[in-house]
């Protein structure tokens, strides 16, 4: 008969009627929203911030030639992948994975330094095999060979 929001826009008021008795009830409605969750490394789980993955890929691409339009497509695509999921849930590894992906495409030194953080090179030596794997599949095609 008569829907409305209630004054908070938290639940809606719905006035019906019994189709077999005719008689008026009212029902509330309210959106029970299950939030996605990143399981980090220690195990701890927390909301999935959409601001948190944009704000590590803008530091990743400092004074890089990326587009705030690149940066929102791996944005998205990040937060498909996690909707996508049947436990509302991922890992913080699978999430890192994902987005490295995507930047090792786009731009190699953001790639770089966004894998520094991400993996959390204790030595230079880790650093230095990590640069050794990505030159090594850059070889027999053409390297993206980024300008100062």
């Amino acid at each position: 008969m008569d829907s409305r929001e209630s004054k908070e826009a938290d639940s809606i008021r719905r006035r019906r009627e019994c189709e077999s008795c005719g008689r008026r009830f009212t029902t509330y409605e309210r959106i029970d929203e299950i939030p996605y969750m990143v399981v980090k490394k220690d195990g701890r789980r927390e909301r999935f911030d959409r601001q948190k993955i944009l704000s590590g890929l803008l530091r990743a691409c400092e004074k890089r030639p990326v587009s705030s339009g690149q940066l929102e497509k791996i944005v998205d695509a990040t937060e498909s992948f996690l909707v996508d999921a049947p436990e509302r849930e991922r890992s913080t590894s699978e999430i890192g994975e994902l987005i490295m992906h995507h930047l090792k495409s786009l731009d190699t030194v953001a790639y770089i330094r966004f894998a520094s953080v991400y993996r959390d090179f204790k030595d230079v030596r880790e650093f230095k095999e990590e640069l050794e794997g990505l030159l090594g599949s850059h070889r027999g095609g053409k390297a993206k060979t980024p300008s100062a």
